[in-house]
């Protein structure tokens, strides 16, 4: 799987194009701002898209989904908790292929309810749930701190060290991290109680 990692608009946001090698069929990921950027790379490498995937609904990651139907007619995923309109709702263990390429939804709740990541090939997508260094704010509709703690403790840190770690948003001191790293360098990661980890995030 080929990465092609964007960065776009005012709010320092990645947009993802994930390309399997093998058949050229991608599916975007959270298209924003800047679409002239996406359009250029799937000229540039004559794909075919064949889903646009939101991993969460708020606007900052959305924002281009009809463009990008338009252009492309790929139907849009999301979580089936999204409010937002789409073609195709996953739940957690669910699976999103294209070509020889799978990628697995977790369900990551906390930073909003229907949060998700996306993990295959050794790479992990991890949206606003977890940044390099940092992890995604619980104060907007639907945030809650008790779910974030699980979703990064129940989750993301039983995963493989390893990991290639792409964030939503480019906030950290590198584009992109490893899961080993953040739960050696990252503060949110570092190993506390529940209600610990909820006085902490205020």
């Amino acid at each position: 799987m080929i990465v092609h990692q964007i960065s776009v608009g005012s709010m320092q946001n990645f947009s993802y194009i994930l390309e399997d090698e093998e058949t050229s069929e991608a599916i975007i990921l959270d298209p924003s701002w800047d679409l002239v950027e996406l359009e250029l790379v799937i000229k540039e490498n004559n794909l075919k898209i064949k889903y646009i995937v939101n991993t969460h609904h708020h606007f900052d990651h959305t924002l281009g989904n009809e463009a990008m139907v338009e252009s492309t007619k790929a139907p849009i995923i999301q979580h089936e908790l999204s409010e937002l309109k789409h073609d195709i709702s996953v739940k957690d263990g669910d699976t999103i292929d294209f070509g020889n390429s799978k990628l697995k939804v977790l369900h990551t709740p906390g930073h909003s309810k229907d949060s998700i990541c996306l993990i295959g090939d050794g790479k992990l997508f991890s949206g606003d749930t977890l940044f390099v260094g940092n992890c995604g704010r619980i104060d907007l509709p639907g945030g809650s701190a008790k779910e974030l703690y699980h979703s990064l403790f129940d989750v993301l840190y039983s995963l493989d060290d390893e990991l290639i770690m792409y964030p939503g948003h480019n906030y950290g001191n590198s584009e992109v991290s490893t899961i080993g790293q953040e739960k050696t360098t990252n503060m949110i990661m570092q190993k506390r109680t529940e209600q610990q980890f909820i006085e902490m995030m205020g």
